[in-house]
């Protein structure tokens, strides 16, 4: 079972023919820019295509504080994700109020462990947009 960085290291390797397919869902590979460090930051997660975009939700598995990769992504959205062996530049958003119940239903018909981690906290759980540059 791939998890973090060797996660991220298998799945460039191979163009994600290791580490896209994961306990019956896909998994990208989201890289921002440290908002502290300014270093970049790679991190495997689960996403699904919407539209022409890509949806990731910042759950830490249902945590009170925000996963670091989305701080990063806040203090500044442009990104790189990588599906398979496409990587490219993009934009992330959060998902506005009137966008957010249906991006949610799609991420929660790929993971439904989702809407467990929204009941764990009291922190609104984003789903963000990965929009190609």
């Amino acid at each position: 079972m791939l998890y973090g960085q060797e996660h991220v290291k298998r799945y460039v390797e191979t163009d994600g023919e290791e580490g896209h397919d994961w306990q019956g869902t896909t998994v990208g590979i989201l890289t921002t820019t440290g908002r502290k460090s300014g270093q970049r930051r790679s991190t495997p997660l689960i996403y699904q295509p919407y539209g022409d975009a890509y949806l990731i939700v910042a759950s830490k598995g249902g945590d009170d504080k925000a996963p670091e990769w989305y701080l990063n992504l806040q203090a500044d959205p442009e990104v790189e994700f990588q599906v398979k062996g496409d990587r490219f530049r993009a934009r992330a958003r959060t998902a506005t109020p009137e966008e957010k119940p249906g991006m949610w239903r799609t991420m929660t018909a790929t993971w439904p462990a989702y809407d467990d981690y929204a009941k764990k906290t009291d922190r609104e759980i984003p789903v963000v947009v990965i929009e190609r540059a």
